[in-house]
């Protein structure tokens, strides 16, 4: 078994894919609201100000698409993964390049040359937080999970739980 197969990371990577999913399918009818979600092994969180009939219908097309093969429908361009691939790559490599013996200001003149070479990575590593994604965020193939309810917990605050 893999570890990204272990019960509960199976379970959150397919409610992070239902999630996605889900935000992708509800934004066209709220396009001036902005919306995130979190997802955990029993379901996932939605904060944004939306209708909760709303979320419950994006949520069951979300369910229904991901099983019918519309992966695609997993991978999110403002997924965390993506900003934490490029933010580590580029921060990983600016630290790379600071550290070594010797006091900070006497660094100093590195970061000319440190600096384009983080941003470089930082936009080459683009194309790789949907890959993470696709293969490690988020799981599309849902199995048998199932919607068990969507609430609304407080103004802009909902929470679709899954089993």
């Amino acid at each position: 078994m893999s570890f990204l197969n272990l019960p509960f990371l199976l379970e959150t990577r397919r409610n992070h894919a239902l999630e996605h999913a889900t935000l992708k399918i509800l934004s066209p009818k709220y396009p001036a609201v902005p919306m995130g979600g979190h997802s955990n092994p029993t379901g996932y969180f939605v904060m944004g100000d939306v209708h909760v009939d709303d979320l419950r219908s994006a949520a069951d097309e979300a369910l229904e698409r991901l099983r019918a093969g519309e992966s695609d429908l997993a991978i999110h361009p403002g997924c965390g993964t993506n900003y934490a691939t490029s933010g580590l790559l580029a921060g990983s490599l600016a630290w790379f390049g600071l550290k070594g013996n010797g006091a900070w200001y006497k660094k100093l003149w590195r970061i000319p040359f440190i600096l384009p070479l983080a941003l470089l990575v930082w936009g080459l590593s683009k194309p790789l937080g949907p890959k993470l994604q696709a293969k490690v965020t988020t799981e599309a193939n849902l199995g048998a999970m199932e919607i068990v309810s969507v609430n609304k917990i407080r103004p802009a605050l909902h929470r679709v739980i899954t089993r």
